[in-house]
């Protein structure tokens, strides 16, 4: 097969393509509209720099042989691995994208691994999430952070990640065979959506389960065992309020970046862990209809290009960055708490993204430099929830949300052209975000705000609506690894893992880090 890149497609070519599309990849319109044979869709992008001019960029595939794309398998329809159960299991914490991916590699090289999750299986964690939008009584166990799928679950479901892995297609292929779209494997910028990432994680549950794993929910972390050697024994588990012991001497430790009390179990343990920048600010809603005509122009509504997003960065002369990031196009933002009386958003959207606003994260870079005690390790999470705390006091101590207009915010007083509703579920209350984000944070979205809107005009138009606040972007904490070995510094067997443990930053990123430790493990 010969791949041919840059091919410049109409909207309407690409539509007819997109439909026309087999499972294999290959096209008659395409190979029509390249006067060959065959022809295979690899990939294709949105080139939207020229709005009168906004066209799909696709590379090809011609003819068949070496290379050409191939119907992916169902995940139920594989054939099991051998099992080699021999002695202790390795043991995996956490059900987010690292620990499920992680999970899975060792289950098909048949090594039947026990996975740990606090929260619970993404059915009833749904039924949970949606019983905390109707009664105000927020479950610290089974939330957006917390059960299967991880924080990821509750999102807009993005694969797209600065990493350059070989292993980017097997995670992509592995999301289609457990029900994900086949688009995902040639979108320039795929996604899944949290509709249906919920029945995706579901079924890689199932097949870890079918390949001789076991998977136990309501059920954490709570202790460890080594030997003299230093070698990892066995851990302590708690589910139910029952406290019991599992031997092992493998552990992949992927417990997500809210997991607090894991932290401090793990100083405790003297584990060697270091304190990492993350970012902290709010989340900015316009119409959708608004963003779709700011990117597109008069293409805006074509049926070939659904919602746009954006991503948008600027530095500033103070060393401060600002940044979008977890841009959920059609999407709303969720209520994304894990802790009594700490209010935390974070956006998500489904799918078709047919919600009337667009959503993303707009955030400042937040250093140690900036936590109170340089010492401590576990200083960001302190910051963190000192201004969680502080966000859920300024919304009415009640879940509602605070929120303001850019207008108030910057002090402009010039007209609105968007006005969205929040989407947040819970409710909102206009309140200043001064009083909920750190004096740094709010002097730099102020600053970049301007300076974006030269990239995306109208991103700081003053009916935009910021959510306050988001924090949970990535991991204040790191849990130290050996970069050969991937184990913990402090304890051997132990393979700290994913976004949680400070190794990876979004869905895709976990799922390679999952893939990595699993392999390291594998391989001990």
């Amino acid at each position: 097969m010969e791949k041919r890149p840059n091919i410049k497609l109409t909207l309407d070519q690409g539509l007819a393509v997109a439909h026309d599309l087999r499972p294999d990849r290959s096209s008659q319109a395409l190979a029509d509209i390249l006067g060959v044979k065959r022809a295979y869709l690899l990939r294709r992008s949105v080139d939207a720099r020229r709005k009168s001019d906004v066209h799909f960029v696709v590379t090809a595939g011609i003819g068949d042989g070496d290379g050409a794309p191939q119907v992916v398998q169902p995940l139920e329809g594989r054939p099991l691995p051998e099992r080699r159960c021999e002695g202790v299991r390795p043991v995996v914490v956490g059900m987010g994208p690292a620990g499920l991916f992680a999970a899975l590699e060792l289950a098909e090289a048949g090594l039947c691994p026990l996975v740990i999750e606090r929260g619970a299986p993404v059915e009833e964690r749904t039924a949970d999430v949606e019983r905390y939008h109707r009664t105000r009584v927020l479950d610290t166990t089974s939330n957006v952070q917390f059960g299967e799928g991880g924080a990821g679950t509750f999102s807009d479901g993005k694969l797209t990640t600065g990493k350059n892995s070989p292993q980017i297609t097997s995670v992509l292929e592995t999301f289609v065979a457990a029900g994900a779209p086949g688009e995902i494997l040639w979108q320039a910028k795929p996604h899944i959506g949290t509709d249906v990432l919920s029945n995706v994680v579901k079924r890689m549950r199932q097949r870890i389960i079918a390949c001789g794993g076991e998977v136990r929910f309501h059920t954490q972390l709570v202790g460890m065992r080594t030997g003299a050697d230093g070698a990892l024994r066995s851990v302590a588990l708690e589910s139910g309020g029952t406290t019991y012991e599992v031997e092992t001497s493998q552990l992949v430790l992927a417990c997500g970046h809210s997991a607090r009390d894991t932290f401090g179990l793990l100083e405790e343990l003297g584990f060697e862990l270091e304190q990492k920048p993350f970012s902290i600010g709010v989340r900015i809603e316009h119409e959708q209809a608004f963003i779709n005509q700011a990117q597109y122009g008069k293409f805006a509504g074509h049926p070939a290009l659904g919602a746009a997003d954006y991503k948008l960065a600027c530095h500033l002369k103070n060393g401060r960055s600002v940044y979008t990031f977890c841009m959920c196009p059609g999407g709303e933002v969720v209520a994304a708490s894990s802790e009594e009386d700490s209010l935390c958003v974070n956006g998500m959207s489904r799918q078709a993204r047919d919600g009337a606003n667009a959503n993303a994260a707009l955030l400042c870079n937040v250093t140690p430099d900036d936590f109170d005690d340089a010492a401590d390790p576990l200083s960001g999470i302190a910051l963190q929830r000192r201004w969680e705390q502080a966000a859920y006091a300024a919304g009415g101590s009640d879940w509602h949300a605070p929120v303001q207009r850019v207008g108030s915010f910057v002090g402009s007083a010039t007209e609105a052209h968007t006005t969205p509703e929040a989407s947040y579920p819970l409710g909102v209350t206009e309140a200043p975000l001064d009083t909920c984000l750190p004096g740094f944070a709010t002097a730099a979205l102020r600053e970049a705000l301007p300076l974006l809107d030269r990239s995306l005009h109208g991103f700081a138009d003053s009916g935009a609506l910021l959510t306050g606040i988001e924090a949970r972007s990535s991991s204040p904490v790191r849990i130290v690894r050996d970069p050969h070995t991937l184990m913990s510094t402090h304890v051997h067997g132990v393979y700290p893992c994913g976004e949680g443990a400070g190794y990876a930053g979004g869905i895709m990123s976990a799922a390679l880090d999952g893939l990595r430790v699993a392999g390291a493990l594998v391989a001990e």
